[in-house]
């Protein structure tokens, strides 16, 4: 009797699994898909079925928000797919590394990061130039040491810093390098 109720235990396990697996497949299958969802994914159209339930799904959702995008929005996505297919996997990897880091921050230093990178995006064009290169002509010590003073300050000294005008920085800066040297 134990083993008959053992052999029925499996096999309604089996048959649940089956059935629960069989609909999860059903969910994302081809014909499944939203006519609009399709003809975002067309190119993937011929090898839907063959694909990895976990990538159909994921490519589901990035179908569905194309959908909610404005047209601007669907212009920077393509842009930047472009230069992520650009990039090596080097690259690839550091940008993965970035945006796992910044994924850990909390909410208001990733506001106070995209306003930075707003204000740096605003900057005319020769002042941007003019930052990446004295940035690229410093040594991996001297950016260690910028980062490291930075990190080491205090909140109220960060943001008085920047509350200042750029003339008042360099000031700031020289006078703390002139201390720092004596």
């Amino acid at each position: 009797m134990i083993s008959y109720m053992n052999l029925l235990f499996k096999n309604t396990f089996i048959a649940v699994l089956i059935c629960l697996s069989t609909s999860v497949l059903a969910q994302t299958s081809w014909d499944s898909l939203s006519k609009e969802e399709q003809k975002v994914l067309q190119r993937f159209s011929d090898k839907w079925e063959s694909m990895p339930e976990d990538r159909r799904l994921k490519l589901q959702r990035g179908a569905q928000r194309w959908q909610q995008m404005d047209p601007q929005q669907r212009e920077q996505a393509k842009e930047r797919l472009k230069k992520w297919k650009k990039m090596t996997p080097e690259q690839r990897q550091i940008a993965r590394e970035r945006y796992e880091r910044f994924r850990q921050l909390s909410p208001e230093q990733k506001q106070r990061l995209r306003e930075k990178r707003e204000w740096y995006k605003n900057l005319p064009e020769e002042k941007r130039q003019a930052i990446r290169q004295r940035w690229q002509k410093m040594t991996p010590e001297q950016r260690q040491n910028i980062k490291n003073r930075w990190n080491n300050m205090s909140t109220e000294e960060r943001n008085r810093i920047r509350d200042m005008t750029p003339e008042q920085r360099r000031s700031y800066i020289k006078n703390r390098q002139r201390n720092n040297s004596r």
